[in-house]
């Protein structure tokens, strides 16, 4: 398949991928949310979340999980069931929906998650282990399905009120368990195709090259300001997909 493109659309992938890690390395999350849905107007999902879940595993174990003091184990734990049976679901659901029907409710989620950050909405620190269930199951469900499950983590861990370290490390530890899962998963299930691999190959110096240029950034932008930059980008990919 990636052969099958064009220049231009090669050019296009590649400025996708350069800028979803740039992002990355700056705030320390986000890849996955950029990269799907651009890189869907182009290439199909079946070949887009294998291909992303594999630079954002290999990003996250680069950026580690920092200091193992911080990691907070009464917010993770109750996560773990719950990103299984998410993990799980979505592959099922991954082999049997039709991929136009796939990319229509990624265009939905992006669209909703969008307005979401231009509201500049947050939710309060009421930790509850019950949030788990939901929320981790709707970002492991999300995240394989789509690559983007990171805003329903996100969520979650904010509820806890954590630290700027509890935050960091937990989230990385996050990410880390359920990437892991998640190549499980699609490793069994066939996912990892030559074609994915091939990808993969192209899209990894881009990966390295974005996480190292955005390690040297210091962006002048606030951290409101930069959310809504994110959420226009967000919004027009989402709406672009919903017209393909």
């Amino acid at each position: 398949m990636p052969a099958a493109l064009s220049p231009a659309e090669l050019a296009l992938c590649a400025g996708f991928v350069l800028g979803a890690y740039f992002i990355r390395g700056i705030v320390g999350f986000g890849s996955g949310l950029i990269a799907v849905p651009l890189l869907a107007l182009v290439l199909p999902l079946s070949l887009v979340v294998p291909t992303v879940a594999l630079t954002d595993y290999l990003a996250s174990a680069s950026q580690g999980i920092g200091s193992r003091r911080d990691i907070a184990w009464r917010a993770l734990v109750p996560l773990l069931p719950f990103m299984l049976l998410g993990v799980g679901l979505a592959l099922y659901l991954f082999s049997h929906l039709d991929p136009g029907l796939l990319t229509q409710a990624l265009g939905v989620f992006v669209v909703a998650y969008a307005v979401y950050t231009l509201l500049d909405l947050h939710p309060g620190r009421v930790a509850r282990p019950q949030w788990a269930a939901p929320l981790g199951g709707l970002g492991a469900l999300i995240g394989t399905l789509f690559g983007t499950g990171g805003p329903f983590y996100v969520a979650y861990l904010q509820l806890w009120g954590p630290t700027k370290a509890q935050f960091r490390a937990t989230a990385a530890t996050v990410f880390l368990i359920e990437g892991s899962t998640r190549m499980t998963g699609y490793l069994a299930a066939g996912f990892f195709t030559r074609d994915v691999l091939l990808l993969f190959a192209l899209a990894l110096p881009l990966t390295a090259l974005g996480l190292y240029a955005g390690h040297q950034v210091h962006t002048s932008l606030g951290e409101a300001a930069f959310r809504r930059l994110i959420g226009v980008l967000l919004l027009g990919g989402g709406v672009a997909l919903l017209l393909k």
